[in-house]
């Protein structure tokens, strides 16, 4: 049972790894590359809890946030070179919010999705990423990025996340981190619907090769 969820454990790590790096890299002027790749483990989770059940999704979710925090750290210690100056691959606010949004989010996906899951197939998948991906969204972008809580990591200089600007480009004037926020709340809210597709497939694929093993 265990070499089943290894799949589960090594795409969630990935996954966590490369978003702690993207989040970094503006995609335009109001998203982050990461927006785009995160929402693949609420994917990975739903799958775990609709093929194996709660229990085993809860141990994919601490398994891949051991291992997601393990390469983060180890990012926060590869420099890169870039206009002259080094800074690391993943900062240690980066990392921080990234482990208490993941693990915050992850398993209150799993309550959730385990509450619904006798209701109709895409019921617990949309509304536990739903509810999973808003949690993550507030908790990650606060801890990385609000000025309010720079003792987190004093030489990590994020003002420019903290630069004031309307909301969107339209709304009121706020730090640029919170149009982040909100830019990549609505990215996760829409990949969580196209999500389904792919969750249906492969949940339909895995439930059939078991009737005929």
């Amino acid at each position: 049972m265990t070499r089943s969820f290894l799949p589960g454990i090594l795409a969630m790590a990935a996954t966590v790894l490369a978003s702690n790096i993207l989040v970094q890299i503006l995609f335009g002027q109001w998203l982050t590359w990461g927006a785009f790749t995160y929402p693949i483990a609420f994917l990975v989770t739903d799958l775990m809890n609709r093929l194996y059940g709660v229990h085993a999704a809860r141990k994919v979710v601490l398994a891949g946030f051991v291992t997601g925090v393990i390469c983060s750290l180890i990012g926060t210690q590869v420099m890169l070179q870039g206009d002259g100056y080094t800074y690391p691959a993943v900062t240690l606010r980066v990392a921080i919010g990234s482990g208490a949004a993941f693990l915050a989010a992850q398993l209150m996906d799993v309550t959730i999705f385990d509450k619904l899951r006798e209701g109709a197939w895409w019921r617990a998948p949309l509304a536990s990423t739903l509810v999973g991906s808003s949690l993550d969204t507030a908790i990650f972008f606060t801890v990385a990025f609000a000025g309010s809580l720079s003792f987190l990591e004093p030489g990590n200089d994020v003002s420019w996340a903290n630069e004031a600007l309307p909301l969107l480009g339209a709304g009121p004037v706020v730090p640029l981190w919170v149009s982040l926020g909100l830019a990549d709340w609505m990215v996760k809210l829409s990949l969580a619907i196209l999500a389904l597709v792919p969750f249906r497939m492969i949940v339909s694929k895995a439930l059939s090769s078991r009737s005929l093993a």
